[in-house]
């Protein structure tokens, strides 16, 4: 059994769920100063956390499995080598699913009634890369919808600033994923895969990842402005901004050897940064 846990962790990467949920816990808490908070809610907001996050990686890996064994970089993935197979995946993909819908049954009236949204959301984003160069982009909303979410589930409504965060979130993963993206450039364009490094080129396309990183930094700091956040916030956000400084100093046009660190590493940490300064700052100003 702990076998199987662990395989099918490493399929979706369960480890890599530290992108998206220091920022559904940073919607929620923002959130929770104006409305309060149960330890019931942030229970079930995790769970509704996880059972996206695994039912969208597991949907994305059933998706792309022959691009993936056609890939020398992702062939030894737990599909393509054979060692889970395409109709376990749909098991799993179908439970976390249903694990998604019954958490947003636990919080409130709207998390339940767009929880299949949710889903199609994060569903779609894997047959973007067959049709548009702004796949990237798509990547960032399926993420954006973690704090989003994170905030219906504690309020019971969507509120326009939080859109903010979503926003930032939006940005911020379209930037590190076009980093990301950079090392498949080649075999996208054999392949016929489309991608925004695939369609603008290596250089243009890190300059575009720098945009993305600049235009999350202002949304940050928006989110401190509307939600009257101090100063712990700032050196948060500014902690964040220095580590998306460092994650495009770490690549170069040609030289992508840390491009899994830039885009990957560096990015848990700011994402648990941008939490750890957005709870102290409400917990202690």
């Amino acid at each position: 059994m702990v076998g199987g846990i662990v395989t099918y962790g490493r399929m979706i990467k369960f480890g890599h769920s530290i992108f998206a949920l220091p920022f559904a816990l940073s919607g929620a808490a923002l959130a929770a100063a104006g409305h309060g908070i149960s330890s019931e809610q942030v229970f079930w907001i995790v769970v509704a956390m996880v059972g996206a996050r695994s039912a969208a990686m597991g949907f994305n890996r059933l998706v792309d499995r022959k691009m993936d064994a056609a890939n020398p970089r992702t062939s030894n993935r737990e599909l393509p080598q054979g060692i889970i197979s395409a109709g376990a995946v749909k098991v799993f993909v179908c439970v976390f699913s249903a694990l998604l819908v019954f958490a947003a049954y636990k919080l409130n009236p709207l998390c339940l009634m767009l929880s299949p949204v949710a889903l199609g959301i994060v569903f779609f984003y894997s047959y973007t890369k067959r049709f548009t160069w702004a796949t990237q982009l798509f990547l960032g909303l399926a993420l954006s919808v973690a704090p989003v979410g994170a905030w219906i589930a504690v309020t019971g409504q969507l509120d326009a600033e939080i859109l903010l965060l979503g926003g930032a979130v939006l940005m911020w993963v379209a930037g590190f994923d076009v980093i990301y993206a950079c090392q498949d450039a080649e075999f996208d364009r054999q392949f016929g895969v489309y991608s925004i490094p695939q369609k603008f080129g290596i250089g243009p396309a890190l300059w575009m990842a720098r945009i993305f990183h600049l235009i999350a930094f202002g949304l940050m700091v928006c989110v401190g402005q509307v939600f009257e956040l101090g100063m712990i916030y700032v050196a948060g956000v500014v902690c964040v901004c220095g580590l998306l400084i460092y994650e495009h100093y770490l690549v170069r046009h040609r030289d992508l050897s840390k491009a899994g660190m830039a885009s990957l590493t560096m990015n848990g940490v700011v994402s648990v940064v941008y939490f750890a300064g957005t709870l102290a700052d409400l917990l202690l100003s």
